[in-house]
């Protein structure tokens, strides 16, 4: 792909016309919804097309449901960190500071806002063409999109746009949610926390385990939304591992479940 012809312009296409979003609001109609999440599908084909590979597939399956948490479902504030993010400075020690990537997501010690986890990390570029159709990360961004020492990675981490943890191996990120959860319900803190996590998470022991704590702590602050894909890098999820049925399994552990097609 990359003998193609393919100009900065064609791999840099402007984001879809919406209204500005800053924080996620109801009034946002679902013609919008529709309008991002093409958008975000064409973006990541063309990516891909010119990095000569990449996860694609995911784009299909994720693009409304992520286009929607930003847009309608999730109260986030303004974006804190830079359009364009800087590259990797090294493990956060004595000389080298933190950084997040929940800074696009807005002010994260706000009680009042929602915080998303997003464990899915190798959906990365899918979250980054969402930020950038939603106005909070620059187009500038994707030149770095998987170089050495850039923070715009192709499996995201805590310091990637939009990741608020490094949760690879995958399954690891339900748990750091609930444990982000249950501190801020014992705070007060009226913000939610969702995490976005794949179908294949499932077949990880450490998924079940994080879902028995947080029924039996009535984690009630805490949700999941799952994209059911029924695909993973090997093959149909059918052919690898068999999960059965999600919503019984689940409600087996005494959480609520809501199916959307």
């Amino acid at each position: 792909a990359r003998d193609r012809p393919y100009t900065t312009a064609s791999i840099d296409p402007q984001p879809a016309k919406v209204p500005a979003v800053k924080e996620a609001t109801k009034m946002t109609s679902i013609d919008d919804v529709k309008k991002v999440a093409n958008a975000v599908r064409r973006r990541v084909l063309e990516y891909t097309l010119y990095n000569n590979g990449g996860y694609l597939s995911q784009a299909c399956s994720s693009a409304e449901t992520l286009a929607c948490l930003y847009l309608r479902a999730l109260k986030l504030g303004p974006s804190i960190a830079p359009d364009v993010p800087g590259p990797f400075r090294g493990s956060p020690g004595p000389t080298v500071a933190t950084v997040t990537g929940e800074a696009f997501n807005g002010d994260f010690n706000d009680p009042s806002l929602d915080r998303l986890i997003f464990s899915p990390v190798h959906y990365a570029l899918v979250l980054y063409s969402l930020l950038v159709e939603v106005g909070r990360l620059d187009i500038a961004a994707f030149r770095s999109y998987n170089k050495d020492g850039s923070t715009v990675e192709l499996i995201g981490a805590e310091h990637s746009p939009g990741h608020a943890v490094t949760a690879g191996s995958l399954a690891q990120a339900l748990s750091q949610a609930a444990g982000i959860a249950y501190a801020r319900k014992l705070k007060g803190h009226t913000g939610r926390v969702v995490v976005y996590m794949s179908d294949g998470e499932f077949q990880e022991g450490q998924t079940w385990e994080a879902i028995q704590a947080a029924v039996f702590h009535k984690i009630g602050n805490l949700s999941a939304v799952v994209d059911v894909n029924a695909q993973q890098c090997d093959g149909k999820m059918s052919d690898v591992t068999e999960i059965g049925n999600l919503r019984r399994k689940i409600e087996a552990f005494g959480a609520i479940v809501k199916e959307v097609d």
